[in-house]
């Protein structure tokens, strides 16, 4: 990307977070890693460094508590913040968070805002988006089966969900509960605020994901409500709002991810480019290989295409697009180059690439999933195409803009 295509602004504050990456972050990313008690208190200290110097929750403006400036501004941060899977943390813009802040801003009333909002930006407490559940498709949420029951000024709440990111150690959730199984499909779910130490929410256990069980923030839980009681201010938007809700967050939402893994690639790419360079086989750098030459250049050329398409879709979001299909294209698109590059990266290190003196293999673990949440692959694609060809029937065409 161009740098002309971002305000000097964008450019100064991205080299700020590139600064305090290399001296603060990249040095603890295998302490960190360990996710132990000492891992949580480096968090904390490095979580003070990042406010002190004006680098916190770049992912929410001023008035919501955080520093950004958009998702243009964001994803240009990005291109910094993604290249460690443990920065987002750093800085206070950390899935499920960042995504429930966002909706919490948009559509929280005062009290909510004050009660859940504020502390949440702060850092002082966690929440998780509870919405998968086991029994049924998590890409259809017109299957789900959690029911929320009104009893007076109550929302009565019972269901079983997993995949709830986070919810260890978190402070509240934002449950997709079923209030009217009666009304059309995508108008029979409301969202509705739960704090976990109300009775009846059980954190059953972190799920284990390609052998990472994870700790607090990082891991991805099963979850029952049984006769959950929570007022019903405590509804976020309107009564069946909920699809209309969860498309608001998981759009930008897979757009904050496929920010972050612009960062991620570029890594794994200069890794690949420096270590072919060095590295020597066979009466030659690797370097010198063609097969090697040609996995650099296909990965140049991708990097670039998802770098282009992020910035294109971030730029229609601010303008206040909804780019639905700009992001599902996006979001398949970049999963599979995430996991292209860096598998790409791994096989020019040989077995170094599966070692942890390297982050690839830790990068490699997290890519997979890039093609499974938010939607899988396959979803986005029928929504893309579903969309494009509505407009050829329409009469209209599909514009590239």
């Amino acid at each position: 990307m161009a740098s002309s295509l971002f305000p000097a602004e964008y450019l100064d504050a991205r080299a700020r977070y590139r600064a305090f990456m290399e001296e603060h972050v990249y040095p603890h990313e295998g302490a960190i890693g360990r996710e132990d008690d000492a891992a949580l208190a480096l968090v904390d200290d490095l979580r003070g460094r990042a406010r002190a110097a004006r680098l916190w929750a770049p992912h929410v403006p001023p008035e919501a508590g955080g520093t950004g400036l958009g998702f243009l501004y964001y994803a240009c941060l990005n291109e910094e913040i993604g290249r460690s899977t443990y920065a987002q943390l750093v800085f206070g813009c950390q899935a499920p968070d960042a995504g429930n802040a966002e909706i919490l801003h948009l559509l929280g009333t005062d009290e909510q805002k004050e009660r859940f909002l504020r502390p949440l930006v702060a850092g002082e407490v966690r929440s998780f988006f509870s919405m998968t559940e086991p029994e049924v498709s998590g890409s259809d949420p017109t299957l789900l089966r959690t029911r929320a029951v009104r009893d007076g000024d109550e929302w009565v709440i019972d269901g079983h969900k997993w995949f709830s990111s986070g919810a260890e150690g978190a402070g509240f959730a934002v449950v997709f509960a079923v209030s009217d199984p009666d009304a059309k499909p995508h108008r029979r779910g409301t969202m509705i605020l739960v704090p976990v130490d109300t009775p009846g929410v059980e954190v059953v256990r972190p799920v284990p994901v390609l052998g990472h069980r994870g700790r607090g923030w990082s891991t991805h839980c099963e979850v029952t409500y049984t006769g959950v009681r929570v007022p019903v201010e405590n509804t976020l938007g309107g009564e069946g709002d909920a699809f209309a809700i969860a498309q608001k967050r998981l759009g930008p939402g897979r757009i904050h991810h496929v920010m972050r893994w612009l960062g991620q690639m570029q890594r794994a790419f200069e890794l690949m480019c420096r270590y072919a360079n060095e590295r020597e086989a066979f009466g030659g750098p690797l370097a010198e290989k063609q097969t090697v030459q040609n996995w650099i250049a296909d990965s140049a050329a991708e990097i670039q295409a998802c770098r282009l398409l992020t910035m294109d879709a971030a730029q229609k979001i601010d303008e206040g697009s909804e780019a639905r299909v700009e992001v599902s294209l996006l979001k398949f698109y970049a999963a599979r180059i995430l996991c292209d590059v860096i598998d790409r990266a791994i096989q020019v290190h040989g077995a170094r690439g599966l070692t942890d003196e390297t982050p690839l293999a830790a990068m490699a673990l997290q890519a997979r999933g890039a093609r499974i949440y938010d939607g899988p692959d396959e979803v986005h694609r029928m929504v893309v195409a579903r969309r494009i060809l509505r407009t050829f029937r329409e009469g209209d065409g599909w514009a590239f803009s």
